[in-house]
């Protein structure tokens, strides 16, 4: 029998576990971590039969199968068990393996920005065709929990984790949203990072692809059955814009002649350019399901978008406040800076080694100011330099729980009226704050400070 071990009590490995134990399979955690909510998550599993390892982060002997929820290749755990030829599968693989016979088909999708948003949109507009729906993967339920209920379909968020350690997933339809430096530290490339997101075409029916990022159209090539999504007017065998209007020239009868419309902007929020790709990519997925045209446009009005993204807390003063937090890489951060005209920039935090030159140079011409915090400050301010001498840079040391209230009375003092001050910061969040959601909480309250 197979006897395997789960890495990690976090939600996913504990799902994992859980399921593992539900078959009847031999399970064994092993959890660096020993605190009081992990040796309650501990006295659960071993009530279902699962062996538990508090403190202890060491291939148990005689596995033959570990599951990761992520781990990178170089983590002692992870390479011991490879070095032992112990087979490594993430909880995305795992899931698909222990999948029922009649088991909901996957829409999946991954890309470096807008996997969340893209995912809940797609899940939006499923429900609205009538669909039983969930959002699994890298957002809400684990997906080896969602595979054991009877939805129809699930809308699945890809990481390029969760990639590296799936070998054998044949989602209905795949889709990359784009792919930019990201996670080099993990993944130790580039091209290593690329390969992985690449890896969710591998077997999907519907290959669906960015026709405006020249790394997505490359990925794509090799497949026959593929249809792109494009802000520009579409060509046979895509989706893209007309004006003011969403059109679908990929799933229709006749794509060379005819054409059906399936939203507008309008339908579209937030707007951004980055949105409406988002949107297209949803719709592009939902329609390779069968999803029909009115459903994408319901689908698109309903959906309610997270926090953080591009969020408007307040005006004042004639002054927008914009919180995006969640733009933590550079090709996030320069979505949310072509979403405005006349910009106060708060920016910083850890960069992850990915470089600002281009995201600096090519938002310049829309930057009033700049206010920077984090670890990472210094590498902002030299771009600045470089590409906007000319505009007036706020340099923050500070790395106290209060530090949003200076950063916003420094960004209003820059803004005048007309400019957005917008919290888009091209950084993690974990030099300053818990999480992206609390940095962006932060500057919500400390702009609520500065209106009363």
């Amino acid at each position: 029998m197979t006897r395997t071990c789960v890495a990690g009590l976090g939600v996913s490995g504990t799902a994992a576990a859980r399921a593992l134990a539900g078959r009847g399979e031999r399970v064994v955690v092993v959890e660096a971590v020993e605190d009081e909510r992990k040796r309650l998550v501990a006295a659960e599993l071993e009530r279902l039969g699962v062996e538990v390892r508090l403190g202890a982060m060491e291939l148990p002997e005689g596995v033959t199968r570990l599951v990761t929820t992520g781990w990178a290749p170089h983590h002692p755990l992870i390479a011991a068990a490879l070095e032992a030829g112990v087979e490594v599968v993430g909880e995305v693989e795992l899931a698909w393996r222990l999948r029922p016979v009649q088991a909901a088909p996957w829409l999946a999708l991954t890309g470096t920005n807008g996997k969340t948003t893209a995912v809940r949109m797609l899940t939006s507009i499923l429900l609205a065709a009538g669909h039983k729906a969930l959002a699994v993967g890298n957002v809400g339920v684990p997906v080896v929990e969602a595979v054991a209920e009877p939805y129809d379909v699930l809308a699945v968020e890809l990481s390029s984790f969760q990639l590296h350690w799936s070998s054998s997933l044949a989602p209905a339809a795949a889709a990359v949203l784009n792919v930019a430096p990201d996670h080099l530290d993990w993944h130790g490339s580039l091209e290593a990072y690329t390969e992985a997101k690449g890896r969710i075409y591998e077997r999907a029916g519907v290959v669906v692809y960015n026709a405006d990022d020249p790394v997505c159209a490359e990925l794509a090539a090799p497949y026959p059955r593929k249809v792109g999504f494009t802000l520009r007017v579409p060509r046979a065998g895509q989706i893209g814009v007309v004006e003011d209007l969403l059109v679908d020239r990929a799933f229709v009868d006749d794509p060379v002649e005819a054409a059906e419309e399936l939203a507008t902007l309008d339908d579209v929020h937030p707007f951004a350019p980055h949105n409406v790709a988002n949107a297209l990519a949803a719709a592009a997925l939902a329609r390779a399901y069968g999803v029909p045209a009115g459903a994408v446009r319901q689908g698109l009005r309903d959906f309610v978008p997270d926090p953080h993204r591009l969020s408007h807390v307040a005006r004042v003063d004639e002054v927008d406040y914009v919180d995006d937090s969640k733009a933590t890489n550079p090709h996030a951060a320069a979505a949310g800076l072509s979403a405005y005209r006349s910009i106060v920039w708060v920016a910083g935090g850890q960069l992850k080694g990915a470089d600002v030159d281009d995201l600096v140079r090519d938002a310049a011409p829309r930057l009033r100011g700049a206010v920077l915090i984090g670890v990472d400050r210094a590498r902002i301010a030299e771009a600045l330099a470089r590409h906007a001498p000319n505009v007036p840079v706020v340099d923050i040391a500070d790395q106290d729980t209060g530090v949003m209230d200076r950063v916003v009375t420094e960004a209003a003092r820059l803004a005048s009226a007309g400019d957005t001050v917008l919290l888009s910061p091209a950084g993690a969040s974990l030099d300053m704050f818990a999480n992206y959601p609390a940095r962006g909480e932060a500057f919500s309250h400390a702009v609520r400070n500065l209106k009363r």
